[in-house]
């Protein structure tokens, strides 16, 4: 999801000279085939957006593999990076590396104040030495590598699966296939609560293009909109974009995660970037686009 919509904004900005593989024909945990896929397209710029990513659902239980394929993947893009000549690097992570008690909105400063999220820390735990690879990088090697962390992510080329998808893509194939099905009712996971915050995939491209040019700093920036909801708010919405008229019901025995995660955006919109995607927008227009698939 990333990564496309990452290729669309330079596509979009006239950049033409790509470099792109996707896992079936190089797989990213596998030092060798990197190195050799730098060596032979020879990259200046690189966004390092490949992950394995899920909810809560596959972060709990794939805990080894979200650890070390994540591991392994930053790794060895980032070395592969430096002995190559790369010019700029930028590594994308995730809103999860922050402490599950953070102090809200969270600001880049509250980075390992705190223990993490139990549900998703292999992840988080991965996407912090990404962090920390790219400092040390620049601190040792002097490479200009640097850091985002993007807030919850929505758009095109996300993953619908019913276990394996996080928040957003669940609910709309949940509140979809109900419509369809006629059910009496949707089942939403925990008490409803937590607070999160969603950005338009195509917003998160265009603020990584803006901070290519205009980032060059060790730490990260976190990228966000600034503003959340309540997943039971983000239920109701997605019903009533899919125009689902069932009840919504509520599985107490599964877990909430971490209860509230807002970016802190004061240090984005310092360097002139704001998210520009309203929400309801987004998601409608989303919908529409990949109900027929659903």
């Amino acid at each position: 999801m990333v990564g496309s919509a990452i290729h669309r904004r330079l596509q979009a900005e006239g950049f033409s000279n790509f470099a792109l593989a996707d896992s079936r024909a190089l797989d990213l945990r596998n030092q060798l085939e990197v190195g050799e896929f730098f060596r032979r397209e020879k990259p200046v710029h690189v966004f390092l957006a490949a992950a394995k990513v899920g909810g809560i659902l596959a972060n709990n239980t794939y805990r080894a593999e979200f650890l070390y394929d994540n591991l392994m993947i930053e790794a060895n893009v980032i070395e592969a990076a430096y002995r190559h000549g790369v010019e700029k690097l930028m590594f994308l992570g995730s809103s999860c590396i922050y402490p599950k008690l953070a102090p809200q909105p969270m600001k880049e400063a509250a980075l390992l104040t705190g223990l993490l999220e139990p549900t998703n820390e292999p992840y988080a735990i991965a996407k912090i030495a990404g962090i920390k690879l790219c400092d040390a990088y620049r601190a040792q090697y002097g490479c200009n590598f640097v850091s985002v962390m993007p807030t919850n992510l929505y758009g095109p080329n996300d993953n619908y699966h019913p276990q394996n998808s996080h928040v957003l893509p669940a609910l709309l194939r949940k509140f979809h296939e109900a419509k369809v099905e006629n059910q009496p009712f949707v089942t939403l996971w925990g008490t409803g609560t937590p607070l999160r915050e969603f950005l338009h995939v195509d917003d998160l491209a265009d603020a990584c293009f803006y901070l290519m040019q205009h980032y060059n700093e060790p730490g990260f920036v976190n990228i966000g909109t600034g503003e959340d909801l309540s997943i039971l708010e983000l239920a109701q919405l997605v019903q009533r974009i899919v125009g689902y008229t069932g009840e919504i019901r509520h599985d107490l025995s599964k877990p909430d995660g971490t209860p509230r995660k807002l970016m802190d955006v004061s240090k984005l919109h310092g360097l002139g970037w704001k998210a520009k995607i309203d929400l309801e927008a987004g998601i409608s227009a989303l919908y529409h686009s990949i109900k027929a698939m659903l």
